[in-house]
């Protein structure tokens, strides 16, 4: 595993800002103390083309395998693509919920399409942040709190307002439903 080079930091960074907003330099320091009592710090590291997210003194150790010998660590959450860009796995949904700044609660009704991999449209919302411009990286969570997948908006949530009941609101990145739909996939390197 190695570091992410000053391009791919960007790269990373603002893909993981588009869902976080300021609040993304929250994710490098854990407010939950560890074992000697001090806050953690975690480290984003890159292992062939994936990325992920460890704390700093695992990755440290790891250093001591062999790159061939090691196969992951910590929490992949993307893939660095061969164009240059980054996309999010859903695998980041832990990571980046605790952080959103947009959030979207889809009725019962909607949920079960959304996990089958199609986007939300606006009968199936049942509330959402204010003031969401376009194209904002928005969380998708159940009407329980449970975050069910992440997206981008299609509209303004005032634009959204006026819609039909089947225009759509939020266009689907990613769903817990992957988890079974590309369990082939997933974690292949």
């Amino acid at each position: 595993m190695r570091p992410l080079t000053e391009g791919e930091s960007k790269t990373v960074f603002e893909k993981l800002a588009n869902y976080t907003g300021k609040s993304l330099t929250n994710l490098l320091t854990d407010t939950a103390p560890g074992k000697d009592g001090k806050a953690s710090r975690f480290v984003f590291r890159v292992q062939e083309s994936r990325v992920y997210y460890v704390r700093e003194d695992m990755a440290n150790l790891a250093t001591s395998v062999a790159r061939d010998n090691l196969l992951c660590l910590g929490n992949c959450i993307g893939k660095l693509t061969k164009t240059g860009k980054f996309r999010l796995h859903i695998t980041a949904l832990d990571i980046i919920a605790p952080h959103a700044r947009a959030k979207i609660w889809v009725k019962p009704n909607g949920e079960m399409p959304f996990l089958y991999g199609g986007h939300i449209v606006k009968a199936h919302v049942g509330r959402w942040s204010e003031d969401c411009p376009e194209h904002q990286g928005i969380i998708v969570y159940s009407m329980n709190d449970t975050p069910l997948g992440f997206g981008v908006t299609a509209r303004s949530s005032a634009e959204a307002k006026r819609l039909d009941p089947t225009g759509i609101v939020v266009f689907r990145q990613a769903d817990c439903g992957e988890y079974l739909r590309e369990e082939d996939t997933l974690f292949q390197s």
